[in-house]
């Protein structure tokens, strides 16, 4: 089927789903552009509803890729350039848009190996900065990621995008802090907040055995309810004049200080 008006009603329906994280709560839908992105839903078990390409955009190897993974009965829209650079979110991302049906990000979905590393991303507000931490998470190849309390929705088109389809493929929970406490107790020995209250230097964590790390949201930090439950706060210490660091790049320093420590020989 073809569409050549922006004001079709579902073009109006994607503008909605990109931009208004109520309608994508409400409707349990939300969009993803972009051939790897889409493929990287597709591979992780992503269930897509309806495809929207661009013929004068689209690279014919592109819709290869992405209908040789799809059902042939995929219910697929042909719109105009025009109208794909109005929508999309980001510019030079193929000319094909995906709406998909979000997965169920439950802690009982989790598996974890022997010697779990998690990250717990606790009301982080920027989603630039949760899609960048998720994207450091699996170059870190943690365990899993507990989205606590969000600030953000999972499926904004700028996490999907700063993560790089990272947000496809990590075993993601989102969950209150009362259920992270739980499932941590169950399954990690050590919990690491990321804070500057009674901290030692995240040099001299054990982060070898089973951990969590906690940051916290970037105005407003680590909330007190987490220094009741971890066992160790940690700091990066600063030799500038600024006192912190963004919050994405101290989850990388920390996360790759864990890493290098469970090394074999280390």
């Amino acid at each position: 089927m073809e569409i050549t008006s922006s004001k079709n009603d579902k073009i109006k329906t994607l503008q909605r789903l990109i931009s208004k994280s109520h309608d994508r709560r409400s409707e349990g839908l939300f969009v993803c552009e972009g051939t790897r992105e889409i493929i990287q839903a597709i591979q992780s078990g992503y269930h897509v509803e309806e495809i929207y390409k661009a013929p004068e955009i689209l690279k014919k190897q592109d819709s290869v890729s992405i209908f040789s993974a799809l059902p042939v009965d995929i219910i697929t829209f042909t719109i105009t350039s025009d109208i794909y650079n109005k929508i999309a979110y980001r510019e030079n991302s193929g000319g094909i848009l995906a709406v998909l049906k979000p997965s169920e990000h439950s802690l009982t979905n989790i598996p974890l190996p022997e010697n779990p590393l998690i990250l717990v991303i606790d009301q982080v507000e920027k989603p630039g900065n949760l899609g960048a931490m998720m994207r450091t998470a699996e170059a870190a190849g943690i365990s899993a990621i507990l989205i606590c309390d969000s600030k953000t929705d999972l499926y904004n088109p700028n996490v999907i995008r700063s993560s790089l389809g990272c947000v496809f493929r990590i075993p993601i929970a989102v969950c209150s802090i009362e259920e992270a406490g739980n499932f941590l107790r169950k399954n990690c020995a050590r919990i690491f907040l990321t804070d500057l209250e009674a901290a030692i230097s995240y040099l001299d964590a054990d982060f070898s055995g089973p951990t969590a790390i906690v940051a916290g949201a970037e105005a407003t930090g680590i909330r007190s309810e987490w220094r009741k439950l971890a066992d160790q706060s940690i700091i990066i210490p600063m030799n500038g004049e600024h006192d912190s660091l963004n919050v994405s790049a101290s989850t990388a320093i920390v996360l790759f200080e864990a890493v290098r420590q469970r090394l074999p020989g280390k």
